[in-house]
């Protein structure tokens, strides 16, 4: 009975705990289903920075939105300070995996963060969606991280937009402002993009600025302005701003401007890096940067969800960081919404299944297909496959001015109707450039200072002496001279009312080929002598326009004049030779005929003298001097044709002769490059690549003779060691002033680019000195100039052509047949009364 009392007791002291325990449990219950259906999302964010602070705040409301409507799943998001530094992003990502349990992990700024923890998510198979994606996407991605989806495109689409508005405005050089990550890899990707679409347009990168992170400065302001001084030496002010923090950007743009970089003939370009953050700087930089161009992802502000968004994200923001006067969400926090979409449109695609959870998020996002608050939402090799529009925006005033829009497949265009509207150059109309320029297109370059004069190498060693001379004695007034040279200084006269033009000549001993590559090489900024243009030089450096034709010409020996005795010959051509005899022989025997029928005693006699007094009669009516008297009325209609056909061929005669001796006529020994060809005769040439090239590629001459020196070419020709010469059309003008009666250019002249000066590729100073060549053209100086250096001497100052050709049967064949037809009319009449006159003397006669 004592126990039994006892074991009550006990119970009765326990029944308040059971109880209790039982409350607790009916109370906690749906609580614990709850958490059995709730999922860990992991979040790696710059809390510190403006996209880091928007991202979160984004987060925050896309995961709040999906659990208010959601009843079978719901998301718990952890968030993570990586603080920029890609070894605290791979730290946060393993606890978040370890602790947390997370079955996704988002976020990351920049692609080695992203890399970093996409190992750590391959090995907990757990999906990473990196709001980052790399300039260049690496070979073989998906193998290598195959958890990992960029909720990003790569930098091609970005890099096409600044070439296109480089190529709008004619620029064709940048300088490319990078802050770099520690790695390095990024930067070179980036500028590897650039630079190719640079190319693809005509311009290139002059100069690289890579500056560190501003986390490893001690003294960013000072370290900025030092890099960026060295600027002020180069050519171009076309600047690039690839890649920046906005602490960097801010004591970049503010120094920028302090040592004259931001001036009138300057052009700046934002990269969406810095222009996606322009909402929310200070105006301090936005007046600093006044008058760049800026490149934003573009997103529609008009639609109900975004104003929505809009809404929830000030609240949050506003609450979470009450410092920070801009509330505006940007492209950083739009697309970490659209990432938590993704999810959700996964989750409710799985259901209640939440079995291999993390392969099936994996799947599920890699197949969504929305239209997201940022844009197209649609994975294509890991990453976003819709290249982004861009919206060009002009800096000043407040913030900036929206410009036009562009698309990689369209280009510019004012709305987004890019079919109808789209073009290749960004319209300058409502820019207002550095400096407050409005009137027209900053030039983007400017002179080199006096501290830096351009180098500028001359040919020591010109096939004439006459083009470019070089004399580097104490004694020389002037150590360039030469038609180039005085070209050139001219050009500088005309350069020199818009700006200064700094220079120094330096002699070269070496090829043309050679001083050519010392421009492609940044040796020489510019040549200036007696350069052809050609197609293939023309891909490596930048001609001017051409200050000299140029072509090849093949010059040979004339004919001896031994020939000439036999001019006389000449005015008539064979043909007509043959008829006029022809035609004096007839007459000579109609005349004879009518005469001696009509018994005139002067053309009787034996036949030999009947013979030899037409004979005389004709010729002497050559000069108008027979003295022979005519009875025939048909012998004088006959001599009157006569008298016609020779007074029209001895004045012919007269002018043609006469032109052919006044008119100095140099023959050549051959006129026809078949023969070279045929013969295999030797030529000469003067020894440069492209015209040895060109002889036996184009003109398939294969005996070639390379003479340097031009006065060797005469006693070549006369040992006879050579045929022809292949002279450019400029030095076989001046090797005819010398020897103008002994050789003559014959065949057609084979025309190349001309002479022009030569400069870096890209070098925009080269499209001011072809503007220059075209005023002296235009005003006469250039022609002046030429023929002060170039002109023939008086005894070579007559055409060296082939002469005045001969008379040929064509011209006078009517001439002839007048005369014909008199001699015949004549003749028939004559035997036409003839025979009346016999027929009446027979009928007498009966």
């Amino acid at each position: 009975m004592p126990l039994q009392l006892n074991s009550f007791s006990t119970a009765a002291k326990c029944f308040p705990f059971l109880l209790i325990s039982f409350l607790l449990i009916l109370y906690h219950a749906p609580n614990l289903a709850a958490d059995a259906r709730t999922i860990n999302v992991g979040a790696i964010l710059d809390v510190g920075s403006r996209a880091g602070k928007e991202q979160k705040a984004a987060l925050t409301v896309a995961v709040k939105n999906f659990n208010n409507n959601s009843e079978e799943h719901k998301l718990a998001i952890h968030f993570a300070n990586s603080t920029g530094e890609p070894l605290q992003a791979t730290y946060a990502a393993k606890l978040l995996v370890e602790e947390k349990q997370v079955k996704l992990i988002a976020g990351m700024q920049t692609w080695q963060e992203a890399t970093l923890v996409a190992d750590v998510g391959k090995q907990a198979q757990v999906p990473i969606l990196s709001f980052a994606a790399a300039a260049i996407t690496p070979p073989l991605t998906q193998l290598r991280w195959p958890f990992l989806l960029q909720m990003a495109t790569n930098s091609s689409a970005e890099m096409n937009c600044i070439a296109a508005i480089v190529q709008s405005f004619n620029w064709r050089r940048v300088i490319a402002i990078y802050e770099d990550d520690l790695s390095g890899s990024e930067s070179g990707m980036m500028l590897a993009l650039l630079s190719e679409a640079l190319q693809s347009v005509g311009s290139e990168i002059e100069h690289l600025v890579l500056l560190p992170p501003t986390s490893s400065l001690s003294d960013p302001k000072e370290f900025v302005r030092d890099a960026i001084s060295v600027l002020l030496s180069k050519q171009s002010r076309v600047f690039v701003v690839l890649k920046s923090s906005l602490p960097l950007a801010t004591h970049l743009f503010k120094e920028a401007k302090k040592i004259g970089l931001m001036g009138q003939e300057s052009a700046w370009i934002v990269s969406d890096a810095v222009s996606s953050l322009l909402d929310s700087v200070h105006t301090s930089l936005i007046s600093s940067m006044e008058g760049a161009l800026g490149i934003k992802t573009y997103y529609s502000e008009e639609t109900a969800a975004f104003l929505q968004f809009k809404a929830q994200f000030r609240e949050i923001f506003r609450w979470e960081y009450m410092q920070e006067d801009n509330l505006e969400p940007g492209i950083h926090a739009l697309r970490a919404y659209d990432s938590i979409t993704a999810i959700s449109q996964t989750l409710k695609a799985l259901g209640s299944d939440s079995t291999n959870l993390s392969k099936n998020l994996l799947e599920g996002i890699s197949s969504s297909n929305f239209r997201g608050l940022s844009g197209d939402i649609r994975f294509l090799d890991g990453k976003l496959s819709e290249p982004p529009i861009y919206r060009i925006v002009n800096i000043g005033g407040k913030r900036y001015r929206e410009l036009e829009f562009w698309s990689s497949k369209f280009g510019f265009s004012g709305n987004l109707n890019f079919e109808q509207s789209g073009k290749n150059r960004l319209s300058p109309s409502w820019i207002i450039w550095p400096g407050d320029l409005v009137a027209r297109v900053p030039k983007g370059w400017t002179m080199p200072t006096a501290m830096k004069k351009m180098r500028i190498g001359v040919p020591n060693g010109s096939f004439f002496d006459k083009f470019v001379k070089v004399e580097l004695n104490d004694t020389s007034t002037k150590p360039y001279d030469g038609f180039c040279i005085e070209v050139f200084e001219e050009v500088v006269r005309i350069l020199e009312r818009n700006y200064s033009f700094p220079y120094d000549f330096i002699s070269f001993d070496g090829t043309y080929g050679e001083l050519i590559d010392s421009v492609i090489n940044k040796h020489f900024d510019a040549v200036v002598g007696d350069v052809t243009i050609l197609a293939n030089r023309s891909l490596y450096v930048e001609f001017t326009q051409p200050f000299a034709e140029s072509g090849l010409s093949m010059l040979v020996p004339v004919k001896s004049e031994a020939h000439k005795a036999w001019m006389f010959f000449k005015p008539l051509s064979l043909e007509m030779w043959v008829v006029t005899c022809a035609l004096l022989s007839c007459t000579m025997l109609v005349v004879w005929f009518f005469e001696h029928q009509t018994k005139n005693p002067e053309f009787e006699g034996p036949w030999k003298d009947q013979l030899a007094t037409s004979m005389w009669f004709i010729f002497s009516s050559l000069f108008f001097a027979h003295r022979e008297k005519i009875q025939s009325n048909y012998t004088k209609v006959v001599v009157v044709a006569w008298f016609f056909v020779v007074m029209v061929l001895t004045s012919s005669y007269t002018a043609s002769l006469s032109s052919m001796l006044t008119v100095q006529k140099l023959e050549p020994k051959l006129k026809d490059i078949d023969w070279l060809r045929r013969t295999n005769a030797t030529v000469a040439c003067d020894g440069e690549t492209f015209v040895l090239d060109y002889l036996q590629r184009v003109l398939r001459l294969n005996n070639i003779k390379s003479v340097v020196n031009a006065q060797d070419y005469p006693e070549e020709f006369d040992s006879g060691n050579i045929a022809a010469a292949f002279l450019e059309l400029p030095y076989e003008k001046v090797f005819r002033q010398e020897y103008c009666n002994r050789y003559t250019p014959t065949g057609p002249t084979y025309r190349f680019g001309g002479f022009g000066f030569v400069f870096q590729k890209g070098s925009p100073i080269a499209a001011d000195v072809s503007e220059a060549i075209l005023i002296m053209s235009e005003d006469g100086t250039l022609q002046r100039i030429e023929k002060k250096w170039l002109s023939p001497s008086k005894n070579c100052s007559s055409d060296t052509t082939t002469g005045t050709d001969s008379l040929s049967l064509k011209s006078f064949w009517g001439l002839y047949t007048i005369a014909a037809v008199t001699y015949a009319a004549c003749f028939l009449v004559f035997q036409r009364r003839k025979y009346i006159s016999r027929m009446e003397l027979q009928s007498r006669m009966i």
